[in-house]
């Protein structure tokens, strides 16, 4: 198939260091090029890909300190892809909802993964103005706020299965990685490793946004604490040794988290994780399998301490099973593919005579 996969433009195609969707725009098009698919990816030009790469600004915008309205850049990328739309199969977008007005107006198939949390009053509002065109969400969760778009499939991400596995280092501390927001809870992290009478590293991203946050609720739980150390951000190269040195991930969420993509790094590094039960949790993790889902700070406390119960070898064929990039890329495509057929025009009949 002729597939464009049009990315957000915030980070990379694959983002240098954190950035969820760009990751999984990523795993998905070099699966669908390694499957014999022709691909096109609509990114900025600083990404690396497989795929023929149509930039659509030089570089991110958040390595662009001059870029004042982010919202006009997709705007002008939206109309650019408009204009290439006939050269595409399908065309799919990772960037909400700014292409449903122009693409819901023309014929080239086309469907929209939606990343992020719907349980916002504006999202509510504008997604259902599109009620009928094609979504794709990321957990059954996630559609909760909004049951009656016109969801075609629930596609839970993946990633490539050689890129982050189990490394042979001991395990002696808990860990937390991804992005330090007030939704993600690193403070509570704190407390059950605590609790728990484990050392706990950070790896994570401070936003600017959360910078005043950070600085009034998680610094002062870190500095002089001998037993918390905060390393920032780490890429790709680095997640596996951190992963696998970890007895568990703590991942004690207080947000209806879409899907949670650390859950499934942890997992392919044969790491357990402990997750609090919001959102997409339930759909990822197996209980008692690849980790424990708990309700609280002492129940997190109590599965800490015995997840050394917990096979390591099974959570790492778990996420062979569960979330590799190539299910993820096959489940699209099943979802391309029914798009395809519903577009084709219907045979003409034949009139007596003809």
């Amino acid at each position: 198939m002729r597939i464009a996969q049009i990315s957000p433009l915030f980070e990379a195609v694959p983002p240098k260091l954190y950035g969820g969707t760009e990751r999984v725009v990523y795993s998905l098009t070099e699966e669908l090029v390694a499957m014999g698919h022709d691909v096109t990816l609509f990114a900025s030009g600083d990404s690396i890909t497989s795929a023929r790469l149509a930039p659509m600004r030089e570089t991110a915008l958040r390595l662009d300190p001059s870029v004042k309205d982010w919202v006009a850049t997709y705007y002008q990328m939206v109309e650019n892809i408009y204009h290439r739309k006939d050269e595409f199969d399908v065309l799919h977008f990772h960037i909400d909802y700014f292409p449903l007005q122009l693409f819901s107006r023309q014929n080239v198939p086309f469907l929209t993964t939606l990343h992020g949390r719907l349980d916002i009053r504006e999202f509510v509002d504008t997604f259902s103005t599109f009620k009928d065109c094609p979504f794709v969400s990321i957990s059954n969760s996630q559609r909760r706020p909004i049951p009656h778009l016109n969801w075609v499939r629930t596609v839970l991400h993946g990633m490539p299965a050689n890129i982050l596995t189990p490394q042979p280092v001991k395990q002696d501390y808990a860990a937390f990685l991804g992005r330090i927001s007030p939704e993600k809870r690193a403070d509570r992290a704190i407390h059950i490793a605590g609790k728990a009478g484990m050392k706990l590293r950070i790896a994570a991203k401070v936003d600017n946004a959360d910078k005043e946050y950070y600085d009034a609720v998680i610094k002062p739980l870190i500095v002089g604490n001998p037993d918390v150390e905060f390393i920032g951000e780490i890429n790709d190269s680095q997640k596996p040794e951190f992963l696998s040195g970890a007895h568990a991930l703590l991942f004690p969420i207080d947000w209806p988290e879409p899907f949670g993509l650390v859950m499934i790094e942890s997992m392919a590094c044969g790491t357990p994780v402990v997750a609090f039960n919001c959102g997409s949790v339930p759909e990822v993790m197996d209980d008692g399998v690849t980790g424990f889902i708990v309700d609280d700070v002492e129940d997190a406390v109590k599965a800490l301490n015995k997840v050394h119960t917990l096979d390591r070898k099974v959570v790492r064929e778990t996420f062979d099973r569960r979330f590799t990039a190539r299910r993820m890329a096959e489940d699209y495509l099943d979802v391309y593919q029914e798009l395809a057929e519903q577009a084709e025009p219907a045979p003409r009949l034949r009139a007596v005579g003809d």
